[in-house]
């Protein structure tokens, strides 16, 4: 198969004029931007998007796309496209020296529509954004235009455009910087990340090549073909795979990325009788670093113009996902006046911690991968060789935990459970999660979680809700309710379901009700990025009004 040809998007033209006022700007037409841009254009918000280029990323780049990561994409419009593209995996081999020492699934449990990740290269998964934006009126893609200058004001923001045809200028309401790790927009507001820069190199190669080797990801301490460093093996979509090296910190960047330097480690870790073409290949160093905050007056950041982590764990385009899938329904109400202005601190606050706890998992592994002294190593290398024998030193082992969720402990927009009674078990869904998913039957598809998204939704559990009670939900809050009952096959719940203007599914594996810890009368409320914010055992239409208001910044 031909090496992938990056395609090349049409420059738009300088405007004659300034123009009417927008509510959104973004800068930057990588995953992060454009899935904003696409959230906002569903929910009828005019976005225009700047980008400098004119194509998508070179080098396979981001290529692990987690499970939350997927169902955000299926509310956008490319989910599927993503998952029959790309390569499926959950289990991952972690190797010490030249034998396996044990291996993980990351989805052992059935009963879920995505896998625990799809590896696609970075640049499959911008052409599909790109394209499902293309396709939505209210989305502009301005490509070859750069943004030189950003001015805040008190209600909006000023911006200086760079085209090959001249400069323009265009004011908006709010201003989203997705621009990357060297961030114009940042710069240009003379605003500074905090963290640590690591010194150690690694060597990144994406080679093609046919192999029988399985879809998972592997990953070497001390291997024979790389003593005393580290190596991992990933394959992508189109016989792609990607192989990363570490280096050490005294590597000279010019010298690895030659292609007989890295054409000889290859070998050496595949075999001398390979046969692979070398698609791409950098050295790179990494940071753990983010801005103090996210939001500055009328502009917010999000994905590596706000924080950085290694790649180790996947968190990097993953988290900058879910900052998109959080900004994007709370910068919709606010431009609509529905919720006021500070709700989108909570974007600040929520994403904040999660970044915190991305850089805390990145900066472990780091230190773990990468021992800095004796003693550090010595530590690292017993923990390997216990873990060889003994399953309790396993969790031990830091190759990268991998992303998953972010779970929004302690949100302001959460109304602490008022029962007691349930479960005490991180296998039940609870305020700040993301709501499970279960097969499912019924008008609205086959998978819960594809039922949620894009409002506020409550989920009622074998009970019917009368014809007042739901209309109430509509006309005060425009919440919809979603029945959930048993399957005649499971045994649980107490009824059938009710036709009573709520949506009826049912669950036909039981799976939603263990997955919601749910008797007769349980309640969730999902937000509209599909993050639970309340629960309740027994349903009252004032405490789920309140508990709106309360997500939506109101109360």
């Amino acid at each position: 198969m031909s090496p992938h040809v990056r395609p090349v998007f049409a420059q738009a033209p300088c405007p004659a004029a300034q123009g009417a006022r927008v509510p959104v700007v973004i800068v930057g037409a990588g995953p992060v931007g454009l899935a904003l841009a696409i959230d906002l254009a569903q929910q009828d918000i005019p976005v225009i998007v700047l980008d400098d280029d004119d194509t998508v990323s070179e080098g396979s780049r981001a290529i692990c796309w987690s499970k939350r990561t997927l169902e955000i994409f299926d509310r956008l419009g490319v989910g599927e496209a993503s998952v029959t593209r790309g390569v499926r995996w959950n289990v991952g081999r972690v190797f010490f020296g030249g034998s396996q020492i044990f291996d993980f699934d990351l989805l052992p449990e059935a009963g879920h529509r995505r896998p625990a990740f799809v590896n696609l290269q970075q640049y499959h998964v911008e052409q599909m954004l790109v394209e499902r934006g293309q396709a939505l009126d209210n989305c502009t893609l301005r490509w070859k235009h750069r943004c030189d200058r950003v001015e805040v004001h008190d209600r909006g923001v000023h911006v200086e455009v760079a085209t090959p045809d001249g400069p323009y200028a265009i004011d908006c309401d709010w201003l989203v910087a997705c621009d990357g790790a060297r961030s114009t927009v940042r710069t240009s507001l003379g605003l500074e990340s905090r963290g640590h820069v690591f010194r150690d190199r690694f060597l990144i190669a994406d080679i093609r090549m046919q192999s029988p080797f399985p879809a998972e990801r592997w990953f070497w301490f001390d291997p024979p073909f790389h003593r005393n460093q580290s190596a991992l093996l990933h394959r992508q979509a189109d016989d792609v795979w990607r192989i990363d090296f570490q280096l050490g910190d005294d590597a000279d960047a010019e010298t690895e990325k030659q292609p007989a330097r890295v054409a000889a480690r290859v070998r050496a870790m595949l075999g001398e009788d390979v046969c692979f073409d070398i698609e791409w290949a950098s050295v790179y160093t990494f940071a753990c670093r983010r801005l103090p905050s996210f939001r500055h007056a009328r502009v917010l950041f999000a994905g590596d113009s706000a924080h950085l982590v290694s790649p180790f764990g996947a968190r990097g385009a993953n988290s900058g996902v879910q900052d998109a899938d959080n900004l994007g329904w709370k910068l919709a109400r606010v431009i609509r006046g529905s919720a006021p202005e500070t709700l989108i601190d909570s974007y600040d606050v929520e994403r904040g911690r999660a970044a915190d706890e991305n850089i805390r998992h990145s900066t472990r592994a780091t230190d773990f991968i990468t021992p800095k002294s004796p003693m550090s190593r010595l530590y690292r290398d017993s923990v390997l060789e216990l873990a060889r024998r003994y399953a309790f030193a396993r969790r031990w082992v830091n190759s990268g935990r991998l992303s998953t969720a972010s779970v929004l402990r302690d949100s302001p927009l959460s109304t602490p459970d008022r029962d007691a009674d349930f479960a005490a078990t991180g296998a039940v869904t609870g305020p700040g999660m993301v709501a499970a998913d279960a097969p499912v039957s019924g008008s609205r598809g086959e998978w819960l979680v594809d039922c949620l998204g894009g409002r506020f939704v409550l989920l009622v559990f074998g009970v019917e809700l009368a014809a007042a009670d739901l209309q109430r939900l509509r006309d005060a809050r425009e919440c919809d309710v979603i029945a959930v009952r048993a399957d005649a096959t499971t045994g649980v719940g107490t009824d059938e379901g009710t036709d009573v203007g709520a949506h009826t599914l049912a669950d036909v594996e039981g799976h939603a009700a263990a997955r919601y810890d749910a008797r007769p009368g349980t309640c969730y409320l999902v937000r509209p990025d599909q993050h639970v914010c309340a629960r309740w055992r027994v349903f009252d239409a004032q405490a789920v009004i309140d508990a709106i208001d309360r997500a939506c910044g109101v109360a």
